[in-house]
């Protein structure tokens, strides 16, 4: 019997399984059997990629930073093997009220800024580093309001930033820390009104998830899989309804410059420090 390829995924939306169903069909189709382990959140996953639980991580940029250092710690190396179109080049943004008195960086002094998840790269970590780097340090020089909407999965449920956006407009935060997509799709749906507010500042551009797999993933199904995820069309009728759940058009090759901001917010803020604890005692 073929040997069968396992992937790790974090459930941050039903659609997971519906997404995940899809893509194992597709690579069956094509000689590659898939299998995959679902779990609620990225410490967990990360903990268990190192535990031989599955061959590869389909891992945010945090949970990509976690298995680095681990590795690094262990002798070990790790590999990104792809991302999607969508996962490079992001930047974050932090809006105010068009008729907020806020006009520079240095006018948020004093006030209340509200962010995504604890745990989020996009709509904490990166935008609180980006003020801090600007003079402007969290919980000293302004409030941070944090809107934890299921703390675990990284940000990728991004209910955190819909709700510091309906702050935003409802008077209770002075600014939002929000992804520059999620700003635009708020302004569409109507959770920001139109024209109701502006960019005070963005950051510079990052990258987010990636599927990470181990120095000892069997290296032949690894690179298969990677091989086909590369070949995905956009206007495959089968498979293009997936990409869409997954908000992507094209797979790109793998690729870890665009997580040096992140790597620097951790650094300031100690922020991989607990994880790469618990993980030393294991």
């Amino acid at each position: 019997m073929n040997e069968t390829l396992v992937l790790g995924a974090v459930v941050y939306d039903a659609k997971v399984v519906t997404i995940w169903d899809g893509f194992q069909r597709w690579f069956a189709a094509r000689d590659l059997l898939l299998d995959y382990v679902l779990y609620s959140n990225y410490d967990r996953q990360v903990e268990q990629l190192f535990a031989g639980a599955f061959h590869v991580a389909w891992n945010s940029p945090l949970a990509w930073l976690q298995a680095e250092r681990v590795a690094e710690s262990r002798g070990r190396t790790v590999e990104a093997l792809a991302m999607r179109d969508t996962d490079q080049d992001l930047t974050s943004v932090i809006v105010v009220r068009e008729d907020a008195p806020i006009a520079r960086v240095e006018d948020l002094r004093g006030r209340r800024v509200g962010v995504g998840a604890l745990d989020s790269p996009q709509a904490t970590m990166i935008p609180l580093d980006h003020l801090a780097r600007r003079g402007l340090l969290a919980d000293h020089d302004f409030e941070v309001r944090r809107f934890d909407v299921l703390v675990g999965k990284h940000g990728d449920h991004i209910g955190g930033e819909r709700d510091a956006a309906k702050a935003l407009m409802s008077g209770e935060i002075d600014a939002a820390c929000l992804t520059d997509a999620n700003h635009l799709l708020f302004t569409q749906e109507g959770t920001l009104r139109r024209s109701r507010t502006r960019v005070l500042t963005q950051t510079e551009p990052y990258d987010h998830c990636n599927f990470t797999a181990l120095d000892d993933a069997p290296r032949d199904l690894v690179q298969r899989f990677r091989s086909l995820l590369l070949a995905m069309r956009y206007d495959d009728p089968l498979v293009r309804p997936l990409l869409d759940l997954e908000g992507l058009k094209a797979w790109r090759p793998g690729r870890t410059q665009g997580y040096a901001l992140l790597g620097a917010a951790c650094e300031r803020f100690g922020w991989l420090d607990p994880f790469l604890a618990h993980m030393a005692d294991r």
